[in-house]
């Protein structure tokens, strides 16, 4: 079985709700995913930080948060991947990161996909307003790829519900 075959099944695990099964399965396959996620290739290292995610990894969370840094835009995206379906849950996964995302936002040379990915991140966060101040900003931004604009816009209206609901 392969890394991303164990992830795959890792995936079916958690949906059906087999914890037993599932940390078996992460036990079987912490080393060669650390491995992996510090391989010289980006496709591995980019497959490494995507599987964390299908396995539901939270104690892997600080190396999703080096994969943010890492050179390539693909290992970045899984990074980012992975960190939205952790977050579903868990907005304190997102409020960690919250300066990497912004950061990454901000940046006009990053690559415009992982841009797109960091908005969809930070829609499971808490709706805090120097966000949703960054995400209206880019919305507004003629300069910024339209797909990128209609993203941060739908999710600072999301984020302003949210707030809006809580008070």
């Amino acid at each position: 079985m392969t890394l991303a075959e164990a992830a795959a099944r890792a995936d079916e695990l958690a949906e059906s709700g087999a914890a037993q099964d599932l940390a078996a399965l992460r036990a079987e396959w912490d080393d060669e995913l650390e491995a992996a996620a510090r391989s010289a290739d980006f496709r591995e290292r980019a497959l490494a930080f995507r599987a964390i995610g299908l396995f539901r990894w939270r104690a892997k969370e600080e190396l999703l948060r080096r994969g943010l840094d890492d050179g390539s835009p693909a290992a970045r995206g899984s990074a980012l991947l992975s960190l939205e379906l952790l977050s579903r849950d868990h907005p304190s996964t997102v409020n960690s990161i919250r300066p990497l995302l912004h950061k990454m936002l901000a940046d006009e040379d990053e690559n415009p996909a992982v841009r797109r990915l960091a908005v969809l991140v930070l829609k499971n966060g808490s709706a805090q307003r120097d966000t949703i101040v960054l995400l209206e900003g880019l919305a507004a931004d003629d300069a910024a790829p339209g797909d990128l604009q209609q993203a941060a816009g739908t999710v600072a209206q999301g984020l302003k519900r949210k707030a809006a609901t809580k008070r």
